[in-house]
């Protein structure tokens, strides 16, 4: 299977393109940098740089690949692209991976539908954002605490925006 990494070089990227690539799996994992290439192809992929918000750039990558599945990783929670992590600013800290849980999402999709790509899966989070109610056991049937009027929202709203456009998609969000 040919396999689609956006976000690939990242902090969970490096963790599954090797996984993928034991599988037997064609691996094309993207990077924002020319210097990351190197450390892709490490990894056993085929690297491309690619700017998740850019559509022109994530249409091009995907096209040239042809996958049958593009795994979504692509955060901006690194020092390169956010700092240094700012808690007590977490909506001006994490706009980097907002923008790229909106934005980034939307191109993917749309190049996936422009390709024919039949698979798409993309990266959730659920850890301090589940609703607090009912038990504490929760499923991905139950709905993400938006935490509205907090510095949290913005990127609550994001997360909930990647799992309805993807799942309006037929593709699979893991929390």
């Amino acid at each position: 299977m040919r396999v689609f990494v956006a976000g690939g070089s990242g902090v969970l990227g490096r963790r599954l393109v090797p996984q993928l690539v034991a599988r037997g799996h064609r691996v094309t994992a993207t990077t924002t940098s020319t210097v990351k290439l190197g450390f892709v192809e490490q990894l056993g992929a085929d690297g491309v740089v690619m700017d998740g918000l850019d559509p022109m750039s994530v249409g091009e990558a995907v096209a040239a690949a042809r996958p049958d599945v593009i795994v979504h990783q692509m955060t901006g929670i690194s020092m390169a692209h956010a700092g240094k992590p700012d808690l007590k600013h977490f909506d001006r800290w994490s706009l980097p991976t907002i923008r790229l849980h909106t934005e980034g999402t939307d191109h993917l999709l749309a190049a996936a539908e422009a390709t024919g790509v039949p698979h798409f899966v993309a990266q959730g989070y659920a850890n301090w954002n589940e609703i607090r109610e009912g038990g504490w056991v929760k499923t991905e049937e139950d709905p993400l605490d938006l935490h509205e009027k907090t510095p949290s929202h913005p990127a609550m709203a994001a997360l909930r925006h990647v799992e309805d456009a993807v799942t309006s998609a037929d593709g699979a969000v893991m929390r």
